[in-house]
């Protein structure tokens, strides 16, 4: 299914926002963190738009009721979920199968705290989602990695080097990016069946991070990993939410589907474990408006993050010599490889931070397979963009 479609909708994304000055990390903690006040941010995975209105109505809506007791899911708010999954991927939830939490990264270090004990192999593939390791060596789990391959500007894994490991290092669980973050790919059917089989071979947990699975690109089609088999489903903690998509990030509401019942209760039991006893309200409300409301708004969205990476993509190739663009299949952060320019990493985050005047994510906080890549957030209006490249430009080529 074509979700971009080739028409775009009556919503505006130009307006540039002022978001100083609202306790946004993504510009009030520069100074804090090490980086130039006046840096542009281009690096924290939020968007620089207005959430859809149907999310703001409904919040506007309950704060005139002026009420925000405790509260849990409803009906409708299950309803709002399954149907977004439904009608999007063809993948079909029970309502018991559905989990909230705080949010992925939580959900995530639960997941392997119920499913591993200390000292167990948990894999990843890096260059992938620092908090991936984080939630490994901080529970006191042992990392295996089996990097990803690139070739020619395109990833791929290697799945020789990926069963490999899972068989001499006795891996447990699984960590997967579905879309890739930060190299953009839209793993395929094909490759997802290959991973899957492997992880039932070797009796492996999945857990499937899809909180990207909302921005993929024309040509390109998300699998829900559990969708691909009962078996596979059996073994997946699948983690979505609502956050990326329609900017809700400071809301803190994650749906983990968990269809295998023992695989449920352990997590809940884990959970438990941390004190967390509920879901935002207010998460919970924008959560069921998006999903209700929310499509015209991501349709038009999605066709004007395309044309921010074209954008992005001719820039480069007649601006920046050395300078190479890995093409996005999804996510809107493009994954830039600046090594041509024979630079130390920490020199090109000296000139990029105080030469450029950007606050960009550095490609090894993915690993160490990000060396010479910086990550760029383009979910921002146009405006904003050319300034980043008017930075970039100045500050590498002057």
């Amino acid at each position: 299914m074509d979700i971009i479609g080739k028409h775009k909708d009556t919503f505006s994304f130009d307006e540039v926002i002022e978001r100083r000055n609202t306790g946004a990390i993504k510009y009030d903690y520069a100074k804090k963190r090490g980086i130039p006040e006046d840096a542009l941010p281009m690096w924290v995975a939020d968007m620089d738009f207005r959430s859809p209105q149907c999310v703001n109505d409904a919040l506007a809506e309950r704060c005139r009721h002026g009420i925000y007791g405790y509260s849990d899911v409803t009906d409708e708010y299950l309803s709002a979920v399954k149907n977004w999954y439904s009608t999007r991927y063809g993948c079909e939830i029970n309502s018991d199968n559905i989990v909230t939490c705080p949010g992925v990264v939580f959900g995530i270090f639960t997941v392997v705290s119920a499913l591993t004990q200390p000292g167990d192999s948990v894999l990843i593939q890096r260059p992938v989602y620092y908090p991936f390791s984080a939630a490994v060596e901080k529970l006191g789990r042992k990392l295996v990695n089996s990097p990803l391959l690139c070739t020619d500007g395109h990833y791929e894994i290697d799945f020789e080097d990926f069963e490999s490991k899972i068989i001499t290092e006795k891996v447990r669980l699984f960590i997967m990016s579905n879309p890739h973050n930060p190299v953009g790919r839209v793993w395929t059917k094909d490759e997802l069946l290959k991973i899957g089989g492997i992880c039932l071979k070797h009796s492996v947990y999945i857990i499937s991070d899809e909180i990207h699975s909302d921005f993929v690109y024309p040509g390109y089609q998300h699998t829900v990993f559990a969708s691909l088999s009962q078996e596979i489903s059996d073994r997946t903690v699948t983690c979505t939410a609502p956050s990326k998509t329609f900017n809700l990030a400071g809301l803190q509401i994650s749906n983990l589907i968990i269809t295998n019942g023992e695989i449920r209760r352990k997590f809940l039991a884990a959970m438990g474990k941390t004190g967390y006893d509920g879901p935002n309200l207010m998460g919970m409300l924008a959560c069921q408006a998006a999903y209700s409301g929310g499509a015209p708004w991501l349709t038009s969205l999605l066709v004007y993050l395309k044309d921010n990476i074209e954008y992005v993509k001719n820039t480069l190739q007649k601006d920046f010599p050395g300078v190479r663009l890995i093409e996005p299949e999804g996510t809107y952060l493009l994954w830039i490889d600046f090594s041509a320019l024979g630079y130390s990493d920490s020199v090109l985050r000296d000139k990029i931070e105080k030469q450029c005047g950007l606050w960009l994510d550095h490609g090894t906080m993915f690993g160490p397979e990000g060396a010479g890549y910086q990550r760029i957030n383009i979910a921002c209006p146009r405006a904003t963009l050319e300034e980043a490249f008017k930075r970039l430009k100045r500050g590498l080529y002057a």
